[in-house]
């Protein structure tokens, strides 16, 4: 799928992709989204039909028998199936998350391992970073990684884990040296399977609902030593990078959210009629859906734009990744909210899916860094 791509066009193999996931989703995603947020549950359709067309975790190198797609064919991945329903937008976009640090840092035998079996379906990826008191201040992390032997035993608890429970792999960030803050953090990969390992109840959430998020236990977690993600005392350094990449994908899902509730909303007013004529008639009604275009627009440039910085790896991808992702949420959080607006009352009840990507729009601004964090990161990296 790899392709040449500049900041502002994509190129026709792209469009390609587009048309394709498209398809996909509106045939085979979007027709239980309603169901799968009303029920909480996870959505195992999205998951079937996506690893089926190879598009669960497009990210993987063919090295390791992915697609090795681009990073702007992973953002057009999760932008398309987030306008029909964004908790299956997060099966490709945690499958990168919770794998990419295996792909940045990991020994050669780690990334042919667990790579190739993401890729081929054998289980999705998650990502331990949150605890309960290390939120934002991730170095405060407090889950200890201890050295025995030819093992590493962990211990701790994890917060806000994307998936977890329904993944079968989770990169986990933990203290393996107090003394030294965030140069004693190291990475591992972590199997469900593994003795001591466990879940907590899914959270009961706003949005996102099809998406399980859970806590993750760790009970004297004994795992072999060549599961650690590169050297020891580098996990900060892979999770800090991981994100600098990820925060796009966010970008990503938020614009596919903002897109859905734009297509819908237009759909609508054209057949809703007052005062004798359809409500677009009306200047007021133009003017709020100008705005959303061109919010929606101007997202959609500066995400596609940090996709070609991911891609190439730029310096200036950790304050592009950040804006993409602060930006296309916000912009997804406003233009969800007069989405539900020009529905009137049918806005705000359930038989309309609007109020369900209002939602899901709310946690684009929230997980990955909150918006107030990514504004930090883009003052301490101002180009």
């Amino acid at each position: 799928m790899a392709a040449e791509f500049d900041f502002f066009r994509t190129s026709e193999e792209h469009e390609m992709l587009r048309d394709a996931v498209r398809s996909l989703a509106e045939a085979k995603i979007a027709p239980y989204a309603a169901e799968v947020d009303e029920a909480g549950r996870f959505p195992a359709e999205a998951r079937e039909a996506l690893e089926a067309n190879d598009l669960h975790a497009v990210h993987v190198p063919e090295t390791y028998g992915g697609s090795g797609a681009d990073a702007l064919s992973t953002v057009i991945v999760i932008e398309e199936i987030a306008r029909v329903c964004a908790s299956s937008s997060l099966i490709p976009a945690v499958n990168k998350l919770g794998s990419l640090p295996v792909q940045l840092a990991g020994s050669e035998e780690l990334k042919t391992r667990y790579l190739g079996a993401l890729a081929r379906g054998e289980g999705m990826f998650s990502y331990c970073l949150s605890e309960p008191d290390a939120g934002s201040d991730a170095v405060s992390m407090k889950t200890r990684a201890v050295r025995d032997g030819d093992s590493w035993v962990l211990n701790g608890v994890k917060r806000w884990i994307t998936n977890a429970g329904v993944s079968q792999f989770y990169t986990v960030m933990a203290v393996t040296d107090p003394d030294k803050r965030s140069r004693g953090i190291s990475a591992f990969v972590v199997e469900k399977d593994d003795e001591g390992l466990s879940f907590g109840a899914p959270e009961k959430k706003l949005g996102i609902k099809g998406s399980p998020t859970r806590e993750v236990y760790f009970d004297n977690v004994r795992i072999p030593a060549d599961r650690m993600i590169g050297e020891e005392g580098t996990g900060f350094a892979t999770a800090m990078r991981t994100l600098d990449h990820t925060r796009v994908t966010i970008a990503a899902q938020a614009l596919g959210i903002a897109q859905g509730a734009l297509d819908y909303a237009k759909g609508y007013v054209k057949e809703r009629k007052q005062f004798g004529k359809a409500i677009a008639d009306f200047q007021g009604i133009q003017f709020m859906l100008a705005d959303m275009a061109m919010k929606l627009e101007a997202a959609r440039q500066l995400t596609y734009a940090a996709a070609a910085r991911s891609e190439r790896a730029d310096s200036d991808l950790t304050f592009f990744g950040a804006a993409a992702k602060c930006y296309a949420s916000d912009a997804a959080m406003e233009i969800t909210t007069d989405a539900v607006q020009l529905l009137g009352g049918y806005g705000y009840t359930r038989d309309y899916p609007l109020e369900r990507m209002m939602r899901d729009a709310k946690i684009t601004q929230i997980y990955e860094g909150t918006n107030q964090i990514q504004r930090v990161v883009m003052a301490r990296n101002l180009p």
